[in-house]
């Protein structure tokens, strides 16, 4: 896929401006509301933002649309910028709506003096009824046709505080029988008695967004205000406010598709309830499209951005498939990524021919795909584990791994074949007895007969307990489907019970010092990523990234 051409259309506009002078410097913004975590879908627009700009030796601003302090705290706001920097990016200037509510609200006067914005004392059900319908024209408010001087007092009161929440809002007077609803007098203020968490308790006011937001681009010098599909209804409230406001600069709307995901939960708000009914792990738990939860089970900014630029930039929104991004981690922890081996369901195995006593130290590439990572140690002794779905009583055909009178390789060791199978009083299998070829030894040329299984293992003696936490989509269903198709069913019924598996195993001893964040790849298993909130010297918890393709499925 060509990126340059799927961004063209936005790329052209910024080289037509360019070249005609209309601006000599290309300012973007990316500008969140702290109420929550950034997803994947907000990386996409993070990308978008920052690579024009850079591209077109320009600047990008962080800028915080923190314009409702009902939902928004300083948390959110550090964890952006995190967030953002995680990404590889950094901002030329850092910014704050709330800095502009004094000149939003002066703007908002001169409104009222040109005869375009009203103090409107309907309820806002009131408001909604009278805004009409798609096909139905709205009604005029009965208070629409206040005084300058009226409106002019009205307002400075709800400033000063003298009216309770929802009792009065400021609205733009434009036109109630606008095909476009948002043309439809909009609520530009409303009262709001809350503690900002930037302004405290200074303002009792609050711009909404759809009037906040042009007049923050034009204050800043933004040139091109791009943002997705969603907002392109309101790009003519967009150009009215700046014009109306009388606004020295004239940003540019522009709007592209947004990022879809299949199995995904997109919606901040759904993703909140998640975290508020304790579905989840917090904002990062690892099967969240959060930035945070995809950095936790160990995605890379390198791969995001790699996968978001694979998508392009359009004007439509369409659903990729949750495998195009898992591709991009594997293709950029294929490199990195240590090898290691690690047994998650562990079944004991007792060479019986191995002299008792006795420790050996193998050599593995730790990475056979970038040999100048060097070579690990292993070691190997009569007693090691293997997974329990690497032996099998009475195997079906074609199955190539351990079984009774069967032989296979120990990766890096040696052949072994099974002998005998220990069980407890109940029946269960608690340990199998094998013996080895010591002629077989990996690495020393051996040419004779050929197995056709190849199992991994760990060392017993000194094998490292660990936890590995196993996670699925946590969705059963394609979530934009079901909002596609308009279905009121609660998004929390399709929540997959099988999202999470936490099982325990071990680990090779050289993943003793391991870090949060470390990252390897476990022989058959997958990517795995060190857990940065619950693992610890002492208790290893490992997350899985991505797994690798199954060489068997066991039909069931």
């Amino acid at each position: 896929m060509d990126n340059s051409t799927n961004s063209n259309f936005i790329k052209t506009i910024i080289k037509n401006d360019l070249a005609s002078g209309k601006h000599k410097k290309i300012v973007t913004r990316f500008p969140p509301e702290p109420n929550g975590y950034l997803h994947i879908g907000h990386a996409k627009s993070i990308v978008i933002n920052f690579d024009l700009a850079d591209e077109f030796n320009g600047k990008t601003h962080l800028r915080f649309d923190d314009t409702n302090p009902l939902k928004e705290d300083q948390e959110f706001v550090d964890a952006i910028q995190e967030d953002v920097r995680w990404l590889g990016y950094e901002w030329e200037e850092l910014h704050f709506a709330s800095d502009y509510f004094e000149e939003m609200y002066e703007r908002a006067v001169l409104l009222i003096k040109k005869g375009l914005a009203y103090v409107d004392d309907l309820s806002a059900d009131e408001i909604r009824e009278y805004r009409g319908t798609l096909t139905e024209p709205g009604k005029e408010s009965p208070y629409r046709n206040r005084s300058v001087e009226e409106n002019l007092d009205l307002f400075e009161r709800m400033r000063n505080g003298e009216f309770a929440d929802g009792e009065k809002v400021l609205r733009a007077k434009i036109d109630m029988a606008s095909p476009n609803i948002n043309l439809r007098d909009p609520v530009i203020y409303r009262i709001a008695h809350a503690t900002h968490h930037n302004t405290g308790d200074k303002w009792c006011i609050y711009p909404m967004y759809g009037y906040a937001h042009p007049l923050e681009d034009a204050i800043e010098g933004v040139t091109h205000s791009l943002c997705t599909t969603e907002f392109e209804d309101q790009r003519p409230l967009y150009d009215w406010v700046v014009r109306e406001c009388e606004m020295e600069n004239v940003p540019q709307q522009i709007e592209f598709g947004r990022l879809n995901i299949s199995n995904t939960v997109m919606s901040k708000r759904k993703l909140k309830r998640l975290v508020d009914e304790k579905v989840v792990d917090g904002w990062d738990d690892p099967r969240m499209p959060t930035i945070s939860g995809l950095r936790r089970r160990g995605f890379t900014p390198e791969a995001i951005r790699a996968f978001v630029k694979e998508t392009g930039v359009s004007k439509t929104s369409g659903v990729v498939d949750s495998a195009m991004l898992e591709h991009f981690v594997r293709e950029d922890l294929k490199l990195k990524a240590p090898r290691t081996m690690a047994v998650l369901r562990p079944l004991k195995v007792v060479i019986t021919n191995y002299p008792e006593g006795k420790i050996e130290w193998l050599d593995a590439e730790i990475n056979p795909e970038n040999p100048e990572m060097g070579i690990r140690k292993i070691p190997f002794s009569r007693e090691i584990y293997i997974e329990q779905e690497d032996f099998m009583e009475n195997p079906p055909k074609k199955y190539h791994r351990l079984y009774p009178g069967n032989e296979v390789r120990l990766k890096h060791a040696y052949f072994i074949k099974c002998e005998d199978v220990i069980k407890d009083e109940d029946g269960n299998i608690v340990e199998i007895h094998c013996t080895y070829d010591p002629e077989t030894k990996s690495g020393t040329g051996f040419t004779g007969r050929k197995v056709k299984g190849t199992i991994h293992w760990v060392e017993a003696t000194n094998a490292i307990p660990a936890e590995f936490r196993l996670y699925g989509p946590l969705l059963l269903d394609d979530e934009q489907n079901e909002e596609q198709s308009g279905e009121e069913k609660d998004f929390l019924e399709m929540i997959n019970p099988k999202s999470l598996e936490v099982v325990h195993g071990f680990v090779e001893p050289n993943m003793k010092n391991v870090k949060a964040h470390d990252k390897f790849q476990f022989f058959r298993h997958g990517y795995f990523n060190v857990d940065p909130k619950h693992s610890t010297p002492d208790h290893l918890v490992f997350n899985l990234t991505v797994s690798l393709k199954s060489s068997f499925k066991l039909n069931k």
